[in-house]
């Protein structure tokens, strides 16, 4: 996960610095606004992914030391796959997009640039690929007795709410992010061992999203800095928060309709 999120960091550095130098239609490209606006929401990603990876890190660092809660052991159980699945992930996105960022210069092999998307494909596959991962969440939800699951909530919606009365401007953002923790909580309640397994990666990506949501506004709240209350607000308010859907997306006549997509003409 700190690699996945030390890729994504290298690449908007080398991004942003190229925006300065180089010139197009007369004007340095980081005059362009659409320019702009691709690397803010590449930078809001790898933000996010880095708050996820240091508090998985404290955690960790706690349960070394022997001071870490029971509630904080289980937090840490469930938030280790899902670090590793979500960051792994969005290094090949960030990265792959942030190539873009450079035009022709980004397929050329002498100046390195795609010898980093090759690496960042390793990060998804290397320490367990993303349906591995999501199904290790599952896992650790089962041998915690779904503590895991019920501290995650607990600190999402906890966080949501002290964050919106300790600073100005995350009033909206931790009301979305309270809202849809909730949501999700009552569809996860009612998926059971045939459909769970199936909502294995749409749950692990929707609680990954939503820890970081609770982790930028704890953040935004802290600092109290406008641009990590911006930060807070663009993640919380992502059309892609929630990919959770109802169970129907998931049971019996879902899977053999997926099954027949996959193997038209085969079966």
């Amino acid at each position: 996960a700190i690699s996945s999120v030390s890729v994504m960091r290298r690449m908007l550095l080398l991004a942003r610095d190229y925006s300065q130098r180089r010139e197009a239609f007369g004007k340095s490209v980081s005059d362009f606004p659409l320019h702009v606006q691709t690397l803010a929401r590449l930078e809001v990603e790898c933000r996010g992914c880095t708050v996820m990876v240091l508090e998985s890190a404290r955690l960790l660092s706690l349960l070394e030391k022997g001071k870490a809660t029971a509630a904080q052991e289980a937090f840490l159980r469930i938030l280790v796959p899902l670090a590793k699945l979500y960051t792994g992930k969005q290094a090949v996105a960030v990265t792959s997009e942030g190539l873009e960022a450079f035009g022709g210069l980004g397929y050329m092999e002498d100046t390195g640039l795609p010898a980093m998307l090759r690496d960042a494909q390793v990060l998804p596959i290397w320490e367990g690929t993303t349906n591995v991962l999501s199904l290790d969440a599952l896992r650790a939800m089962a041998s915690t007795e779904n503590k895991a699951f019920q501290v995650a909530v607990e600190f999402i919606l906890t966080t949501a709410k002290e964050s919106a009365t300790a600073s100005s401007g995350l009033e909206g953002c931790c009301d979305m992010l309270a809202k849809q923790c909730k949501q999700f909580s009552t569809v996860v309640s009612q998926l059971d061992v045939d459909t769970f397994p199936v909502a294995a990666r749409d749950f692990a990506f929707t609680l990954s999203r939503l820890a970081i949501g609770a982790l930028l506004v704890d953040h935004a709240a802290w600092t109290r800095d406008t641009v990590a209350v911006d930060v807070a607000n663009r993640w919380c308010e992502r059309p892609d928060l929630v990919t959770l859907t109802g169970v129907d997306s998931y049971g019996k006549s879902q899977q053999l309709s997926d099954s027949s997509i996959v193997f038209e003409g085969l079966m």
